[in-house]
C-alpha cells in the first residue's frame, strides 16, 4: 500500500471536490490466458456441462494442474457452434511466472462468465478468445468500482479474548482471566453459534465491496508506482497493476479475484483526479 492525492470524488463527503490524501492499494495484474470455453445448459438440478471448445496450449505448468487437452477440430468447433445452451463460460489460468518471487509454479485454473445481450455473440466472443490472453484494461476502465475477493490472513487457532475482543475477567475471578463468562442461558440447553469461542482466526475467504479503480498502469517501468527501496515482501513490479482506493483482505502475493459489484450504489465517474502518488521509501531506504 502506498498514499496519494486525489480529488475527492464522493459528492456527500465534507471534501467533495477539494483535494484529500486517501490510502491506496497497488495490485498486480498479469494477464489471463484462456484455454477453454465450456457451454452449460440449465436443467431442474443445476447448469448441466453440454460442450466444450480447446485451444492448443503453450504453456507446460497447466499440466501440473490439469491433464493436457488437444486443441478442438474443426468438426469439433462446428458442433459447439451448434450446440444449444443457456450461458457461455471461459477456461483461463493465471501466470505466476510474470510475477516476482512467487513460489509456485502452478497457475490456478478457474472459470469465467461471458455476460452480454445475444447469446451467439457471446458464443462467439469466447471462441474469438481461445489461445489468447486477456489483459486488465479489457475488462475495467478507471473510475469504475469492482468487489475484490480474497483470503484474508491466517493467525491460527486463537482464544476468546483475541478472536472475539470481549473484555478480560476481573483479576479476582477464581479460574480464569482470558475466557468469557458464561456459555448462555440453561435452556435452550446448547451452546449457539452466537457465544464468542476459541477456533480458528483468519485464513476466511471475504469480499471488499464497492473498490474505485482510480489507475490503471500498463507498464511499470514507463509509469512508476513502486516506492523507493520496493514493497516490503514482494519484490519489483513487472506486469501491469492497478491503484484501487482503500485497502484489499489478505497478505501480499495471494490471489485476488475482482467482479463486477453487486451492490453498487454510487454511480461511477469516468476518471479519478490524481494530483500525486507517493513513491517515498516504506522502510527508510
Amino acid at each position: 500500500m502506498t498514499h496519494a492525492f486525489i480529488v475527492d470524488y464522493r459528492k456527500r463527503s465534507t471534501t467533495a471536490g477539494q483535494e484529500v490524501a486517501v490510502p491506496v492499494t497497488i495490485i498486480e495484474t498479469p494477464p489471463l490466458h484462456v484455454v477453454g470455453a465450456r457451454l452449460y445448459r440449465t436443467e431442474p438440478y443445476g447448469a448441466r456441462a453440454v460442450g466444450e471448445a480447446w485451444a492448443e496450449e503453450g504453456h507446460d505448468e497447466v499440466d501440473r494442474r490439469i491433464p493436457r487437452h488437444p486443441a478442438t477440430s474443426s468438426e469439433g468447433l462446428a458442433k459447439f457452434r451448434s450446440t444449444p445452451a443457456d450461458e457461455v463460460r471461459l477456461i483461463a489460468h493465471t501466470e505466476p511466472w510474470l510475477v516476482t518471487g512467487v513460489s509456485t509454479k502452478a497457475p490456478d485454473l478457474f472459470e469465467l462468465r461471458v455476460s452480454g445481450d445475444a447469446f451467439e455473440d457471446r458464443r462467439k466472443f469466447a471462441l474469438d478468445q481461445l489461445g489468447k490472453e486477456v489483459s486488465v484494461d479489457q475488462v475495467a476502465k478507471e473510475g469504475e468500482f469492482w468487489d475484490v475477493i480474497g483470503v484474508t490472513k491466517g493467525k491460527g487457532f486463537q482464544g476468546h479474548i483475541q478472536r472475539w475482543g470481549v473484555h478480560l475477567q476481573p483479576h479476582k475471578n477464581s479460574k480464569h482471566r482470558r475466557m468469557i463468562g458464561t456459555l448462555g442461558p440453561h435452556n435452550p440447553s446448547f451452546v449457539t453459534y452466537r457465544i464468542p469461542q476459541a477456533g480458528q482466526m483468519g485464513y476466511h475467504r471475504r469480499t471488499a465491496v464497492n473498490l474505485r479503480v482510480l489507475k490503471i498502469v500498463r507498464d511499470p517501468k514507463t509509469e512508476p508506482v513502486a516506492p523507493a527501496g520496493g514493497f516490503l515482501h514482494y519484490g519489483a513490479l513487472r506486469s501491469s497493476c492497478v491503484l484501487v482506493h482503500g485497502s484489499i483482505p489478505g497478505p501480499a502475493k495471494r490471489l485476488l479475484r475482482f467482479r463486477l459489484p453487486i451492490r453498487a450504489r454510487v454511480a461511477p465517474v469516468e476518471r479519478v483526479e490524481i494530483r500525486f502518488i507517493s513513491t517515498a521509501s516504506k522502510q527508510a531506504a
